[in-house]
């Protein structure tokens, strides 16, 4: 049963953060009059938004990449003065580096930080002593910071509605396709089983693990992507690390981070974190991979391994784990990078796919906007 046809000068696939910055920024300095948010959650950024690390990069995770570590050292300043509400900042931060099988070692680190204008310096002991001396090679203090997906969510809802988005929730795309008189239409399913469509002008496919999922005229992304089943473990931490973020490096170690939205620390593992994973394809739905996934937790192989490492994790109580399908450009396994994904679709005049690997990755989503021209065109 269709219920309506509306128009829009642009819909937003996806009310994630992407999604929602995309949509107040089209409507805050573009002048589109209006702009449709789908999202097939009963709320806005309650996925990858929220189901992730919560870390603002600053550079230090990519030694590998000079090209992400710098952006994300560029954008992290620029983050925290636009999200101040969201961002975390009071706790420790600190990278060791282990004395074996790290691909990068303390010196090569501490050089790539002078490289890209981190901060960074020698741990005073009392962190030090955090650590197993005989497999820590050294460790640093830095500057990195974590966020508060509900803040982002809060901040999200506030902005679309004062900006006049029309926001539909529990409203899945299922469909992109070209108009018979001009611009697209986007076919969607909510969630009593109804049916609507979309003209619009312009669309952009923020649906992150959903990239390739529609059908009609849209034919997919030309960059190949991986999607892979990941658990965030979330831990209450033992006293002595409740106000300290930690990551070893620089190969199959971990990280113990702040997670603001639960008060806890999210625990993850280079090896433990994914636990199975697959070449990206229309047809084969993430969300229902995940779906039927049985959801066993590795916690316990997470702690058993990082607590060589680092003892005091033993202490620490598990609470539950977040799983979400994550997806990655094939072409950045090699190097750690990320990029975004911002393809135009040649044969969707005005259809966008846009992918960050980063909450800060916004701002170079942003930059290719600036260079797009947009022109209002609902009646």
């Amino acid at each position: 049963m269709t219920m309506s046809t509306s128009n829009a000068d642009a819909v937003i696939i996806g009310g994630g953060f992407y999604g929602a910055a995309i949509a107040i920024y089209l409507a805050k300095k573009r002048g589109l009059q209006r702009i449709v948010l789908l999202e097939r959650q009963t709320k806005l950024l309650c996925r990858a938004s929220y189901n992730n690390q919560a870390r603002v990069h600053n550079g230090y995770h990519y030694p590998r990449s000079f090209t992400t570590a710098y952006r994300s050292r560029v954008n992290l300043p620029r983050f925290v003065l636009d999200w101040p509400q969201a961002i975390k900042q009071d706790f420790s931060k600190l990278y060791a580096i282990a004395r074996r099988n790290s691909k990068v070692t303390a010196t090569q680190f501490e050089r790539f930080c002078h490289e890209i204008g981190a901060k960074i310096r020698p741990a005073e002991a009392g962190l030090k002593k955090l650590f197993e001396p005989r497999l820590i090679e050294e460790v640093f203090l830095v500057e990195e910071y974590v966020f508060d997906a509900t803040r982002l969510a809060a901040w999200a809802k506030d902005e679309l509605q004062q900006t006049g988005v029309d926001v539909r929730l529990s409203s899945m795309a299922t469909a992109i396709s070209r108009s018979s008189t001009h611009g697209l239409i986007v076919s969607t399913l909510c969630d009593k089983g109804y049916t609507d469509s979309v003209n619009c002008g312009y669309v952009f496919n923020c649906t992150y693990s959903g990239l390739n999922q529609l059908s009609g005229d849209f034919s997919g992304t030309q960059t190949r992507l991986k999607q892979e089943v990941t658990e965030m473990a979330l831990v209450q931490a033992p006293p002595i690390l409740k106000e300290v973020g930690i990551t070893v490096m620089d190969g199959p170690f971990f990280s113990m981070m702040p997670f603001p939205a639960r008060g806890l620390h999210t625990l993850s593992h280079v090896r433990y974190t994914p636990h199975f994973s697959w070449q990206d394809e229309p047809g084969v739905d993430p969300y229902k991979k995940l779906e039927a996934y049985d959801r066993v937790s590795r916690v316990d192989r997470m702690v058993r391994d990082v607590g060589r490492y680092l003892p005091s994790v033993f202490d620490a109580k598990y609470v539950e784990s977040l799983f979400e399908v994550k997806t990655v450009l094939i072409k950045n396994e090699g190097d750690d990078g990320r990029p975004i994904l911002f393809e135009k679709h040649a044969e969707l005049p005005g259809c966008y796919s846009v992918l960050g690997g980063k909450i800060d990755n916004i701002y170079d989503v942003l930059e290719k906007l600036e260079a797009e021209e947009f022109e209002s065109t609902a009646e």
